[in-house]
């Protein structure tokens, strides 16, 4: 994991060559050109439209990205204003600004906000900080929620010392790929059961829902 700002770009597609601006100080690291690279030639590398979500966004990197491969929306959620002022940079130089929308707030209350809109994504990155271990635990609300497409790749970036699990309840898992001290994990998202999705709706439907708001 990387301590300084590192210089990142947009590699393929309609941003081709774009340099992006890294999020100031060392609390947000940002997915590096390679580790990018390796992604996408694995969930793509180019895509006939759909909906993505950039769910710890940090500097925005790889929603932008998807967008210049092809992706038609990108949906970027960040709790820090920090991260949203660079966000918002980044998609002005992409010129996304029209395919995207910028969030502050947390994870969980960012998904029952989007959850309540009936959003479905095609396309989901979850890069939070390392010291999150608990990806796969978001992924089963996703699907609960019914906010997965069918088919939908999700990624997941993460400490290379940690492991997700193969066996998780409506996802197939992929590939995991290690690159230094940062792992890559990749889902695909099958559908979950009747018995399954009835019990998570009506959770959803028991739990207080809040508004995404900057």
């Amino acid at each position: 994991m990387s301590k300084g700002a590192i210089a990142v770009r947009v590699i393929a597609g309609a941003a081709r060559g774009r340099a992006l601006k890294a999020v100031p100080g060392t609390g947000t690291r940002p997915t590096t050109d390679k580790v990018k690279e390796a992604i996408f030639s694995m969930i793509g590398p180019y895509f006939e439209g759909g909906t993505a979500l950039d769910l710890f966004a940090g500097t925005g990197g790889l929603g932008i990205e998807a967008w210049s491969r092809g992706i038609e929306r990108v949906i970027f959620v960040d709790k820090e204003k920090i991260s949203l002022d660079v966000i918002r940079q980044n998609v002005r130089t992409a010129g996304a600004e029209s395919a995207a929308e910028i969030y502050r707030n947390d994870a969980e209350r960012a998904l029952k906000a989007l959850a309540k809109r009936e959003l479905k994504f095609s396309l989901v990155f979850l890069d939070p900080p390392y010291r999150m271990t608990n990806m796969d635990e978001l992924m089963a609300e996703l699907a609960a929620k019914g906010m997965l497409e069918e088919e939908a790749r999700i990624v997941v970036e993460h400490d290379a010392s940690h492991r997700y699990p193969e066996e998780l309840a409506g996802f197939e898992h992929i590939k995991t790929a290690k690159y230094g001290d940062t792992a890559v994990t990749i889902y695909r998202y099958h559908g979950m059961d009747d018995e399954t999705s009835s019990i998570g709706d009506t959770d959803a439907m028991n739990r207080s829902e809040m508004d995404v708001n900057e």
